[in-house]
């Protein structure tokens, strides 16, 4: 098993040499091609020669000739050689320019308020890079899923990426519709909530956030109770849209749906900061051509100022620097 390793992890050692030769028939002009000396050409085919455990020239003074181990090993190892270096070519190209499949994981809910018009306009700006959105309520590793980056807001971003942000710190909003306030009554304080039916959030680990808000300069978390449970924003601004309880939704999500008169807000003096949402990455060192575009692009669309952070950089001021 270990000898078997040992040749894998060797196979290809000679073998470009191999095929000049071949090619040629003649090592002085592989020597020439490869930029070698002949000697450096004649050691590598020895060695491959070894390793195989054939010969695979027949030499004499005047010419050189494959054995049939040769033409064996030419008609096998020459399109394989060929394919690793397309392969070479085509990784050291996507390492130059904006180019490939750029993959980002990102809520539902970001998809039409934030994101269609950032990848529209990206699209254009950058033909040959293809961009596929997943759109998921689920807080995904990008690195195991695949993912060139994240969007999400600032709250669930992990303390070892960086970030780019999207939008500015913006309030979580209570919205109802018209019609069930006029069921059930505009809720005045925190408390009027116990009489409510309140639309609730899974979040991924399984657990039912409660409801945020600040009164005076404390946090308060409120457990509520209601009819529906459901694990993305979009499908809780629907049910409330339908009148079947009251929602806490970022305010920029539920602003389409108060401008059009389907949802009023409610309890606003209470309505806690959310700290906004950001663009996410591992690390500035792993950065490809395509992802540096769209994080140039996003910057350049966002207008924010103190966009990028890094709690590498300064991990005491991780909580305060997503503002």
């Amino acid at each position: 098993m270990k000898q078997n390793f040992t040749v894998r992890q060797g196979a290809l050692d000679g073998v470009e040499a191999f095929l000049s030769v071949a090619q040629h028939r003649n090592f002085r002009k592989a020597a020439a091609e490869l930029a070698v000396t002949p000697s450096a050409i004649s050691q590598a085919v020895r060695t491959l020669e070894a390793r195989v455990g054939a010969a695979l020239f027949i030499r004499t003074t005047r010419s050189v000739g494959l054995t049939e181990a040769g033409e064996r090993f030419l008609l096998r190892a020459k399109p394989a050689f060929e394919e690793l270096v397309a392969a070479s070519e085509v990784a050291r190209d996507l390492g130059q320019r904006p180019a490939g499949l750029l993959r980002l994981t990102v809520p539902r809910a970001v998809v039409p308020i934030l994101l269609e018009r950032l990848i529209a306009s990206f699209c254009q700006a950058y033909p040959e890079v293809e961009v596929e959105v997943a759109a998921s309520a689920e807080l995904v590793d990008i690195a195991a899923g695949g993912f060139d980056a994240g969007i999400r807001q600032g709250q669930f971003i992990e303390a070892d990426m960086i970030a780019v942000r999207l939008t500015p710190s913006h309030p979580l909003t209570v919205v109802g519709s018209p019609d069930y306030l006029r069921r059930r009554g505009r809720p005045e304080c925190i408390d009027d909530l116990r009489r409510h039916a309140c639309l609730r959030m899974r979040r991924s680990n399984g657990s039912i956030a409660p409801w945020s808000f600040v009164s005076g300069n404390e946090a308060v978390e409120v457990v509520v109770s209601g009819p529906l449970i459901a694990n993305d924003m979009p499908t809780m601004l629907g049910a409330a849209v339908e009148g079947l309880g009251l929602a806490q939704v970022p305010e920029p999500i539920a602003a389409g749906a108060v401008k059009a008169g389907k949802l009023v807000q409610v309890l606003q003096p209470f309505a806690p900061m959310a700290p906004g949402v950001f663009l996410y990455y591992p690390s500035r060192h792993q950065m490809t051509p395509k992802l540096r575009a769209f994080i140039d692009h996003v910057k350049s669309r966002s207008g924010a100022t103190n966009k990028a952070r890094s709690h590498i950089d300064d991990k005491r001021t991780r909580g305060t620097k997503m503002r």
